[in-house]
């Protein structure tokens, strides 16, 4: 091909990509075409196809992990009291080779970002099923003790929204996550869960102290526990023999004092006292 074929064919392929023509779908992206009303079963990768202007047309659709604000919810917990307000968002992504049959299933279901133009899969399904299972889970605690188990009831509605989306489409869905971002409860019930959570504190103060007083009498019973015992060895060693040997001593260095001339001898005394009388000088 010459110089100046060369360049008119580059004319000719700038004119096509300028009149629409050409389109790109993006990194991370397919594109499912339409010809006809006929979804086509083979989803266009990354990179530049061709258009059929009025014929087909090609929507970009992401495969990308995709966000969905869930808001405005009022679910009604165990105990048949409603929330104000709960704040949900999920995290899914869509194998990028079951969209075409995700969009053929679900036509309607499937949201456009106006931003960039690109397409959600199956976003109303998703939302709806997040929905569901924030009530459906909601239902299953009671409300003053809700706000302590927002982790637990994200884990739940995930498992829940899992377990539905593989059961109508297997391998196709996968949800990364769901975050609770905000659980705000009825005037009525905040006052409620201030209260118990005011008695809770009250009772466990109650309890550190009812401990600490068992423990201070227990050791007080170990204290007199203690010296009964030491008085009982006392009194059990005091036999009448040892009694006598002592008051004998005590008589022998009373006697032992030259100026001694009075003793005062126990009632009961079985021996004979000491007594030393000075001499006559």
């Amino acid at each position: 091909m010459s110089r100046l074929g060369s360049f008119f064919f580059l004319i000719l392929i700038l004119f096509f990509a300028f009149s629409g023509v050409f389109g790109t779908i993006g990194t991370g992206n397919v594109g499912i075409r339409t010809t006809l009303g006929v979804i086509s079963p083979d989803e266009i990768g990354p990179g530049i196809y061709m258009k059929w202007p009025f014929i087909s047309k090609v929507q970009e659709f992401t495969a990308k992990e995709i966000a969905i604000d869930v808001q405005d919810l009022t679910p009604k917990a165990r105990d048949n009291l409603s929330l104000r307000d709960m704040d949900i968002t999920i995290y899914y992504h869509v194998a990028p080779g079951g969209i075409t049959e995700l969009q053929a299933k679900y036509a309607n279901q499937s949201a456009r970002d106006e931003e960039s133009g690109v397409w959600f899969p199956a976003h109303g399904l998703v939302s709806r099923l997040v929905r569901n299972a924030a009530y459906e889970e909601v239902s299953r605690v009671d409300s003053l003790i809700l706000h302590t188990k927002r982790d637990e009831i994200a884990a739940a509605m995930h498992k829940n929204v899992q377990a539905q989306l593989e059961a109508n489409d297997p391998k196709v869905f996968s949800v990364s996550r769901v975050v609770i971002r905000s659980v705000m409860t009825d005037p009525s019930i905040e006052e409620s869960i201030r209260a118990a959570v005011a008695n809770q504190k009250r009772l466990e103060a109650m309890t550190i102290q009812t401990e600490i007083a068992k423990r201070e009498a227990q050791i007080k019973i170990t204290e007199a526990e203690g010296i009964a015992k030491a008085q009982a060895i006392i009194s059990g060693s005091l036999t009448r023999e040892y009694l006598q040997h002592e008051v004998n001593q005590a008589l022998a260095k009373f006697a032992e004092k030259g100026s001694a001339h009075t003793v005062v001898i126990p009632a009961n005394m079985s021996s004979t006292p000491l007594i030393n009388i000075p001499s006559p000088k």
